[in-house]
């Protein structure tokens, strides 16, 4: 989501009014025939009014936000779109970022982890790593880093840290801090 929007927080904002949604519509109605997508239209369709309603909003004070280069809805493919996971855990691993940081914001933001789990992993306090992650998104914005897949020759470069980060994720399935094993969904990439 984070591609379509240029925004973290709207992105995650996004995902998580999907994931509410979800709850209660396959309560009702059962689940979906592909569950993955309706979720990743679900969150589009939230982010896009998210950022319908800033835009309202900051037209009312006189002022626009700054613009985030937006996907066409031909971006996405008629099956409910394409699975950007892989390629934005190469993106949020970027270089200019502390590795602390990077790896902290690439378990948050694309594999989905709280920042409880995250903390137990690095073995720090929660608000330190809270802060770590506030302070990567914050330096994403000021450097105007493009979170996009890397050119072939750069990729090695962060290959280290994404296997790191897919280290943590299964480390952390299958420690299942705080839930039994099975309830997570931790096969994101």
């Amino acid at each position: 989501m984070y591609r379509l929007f240029g925004d973290f927080d709207v992105a995650e904002e996004a995902v998580q009014q999907a994931v509410v949604e979800a709850l209660y519509t396959w309560r009702r109605t059962g689940l979906p025939e592909r569950p993955a997508a309706w979720l990743q239209v679900a969150a589009r369709n939230n982010g896009l009014d998210l950022v319908r309603r800033a835009a309202r909003e900051a037209q009312t004070l006189g002022r626009m936000p700054r613009g985030a280069d937006f996907a066409s809805d031909a971006d996405l493919d008629a099956g409910g779109g394409s699975d950007d996971r892989l390629a934005l855990l190469f993106a949020c691993c970027h270089p200019a970022l502390a590795v602390e940081a990077r790896l902290a914001l690439t378990l948050r933001a694309v594999i989905g982890l709280t920042t409880a789990q995250i903390s137990r992993a690095f073995l720090v306090r929660e608000s330190t790593l809270a802060q770590r992650i506030v302070r990567a998104k914050r330096k994403i914005v000021d450097a105007s880093i493009s979170l996009r897949v890397p050119e072939p020759a750069l990729l090695d470069a962060r290959l280290d840290d994404v296997l790191t980060v897919v280290y943590l994720m299964y480390n952390e399935a299958f420690v299942s801090t705080g839930t039994r094993a099975h309830d997570h969904d931790l096969g994101c990439v």
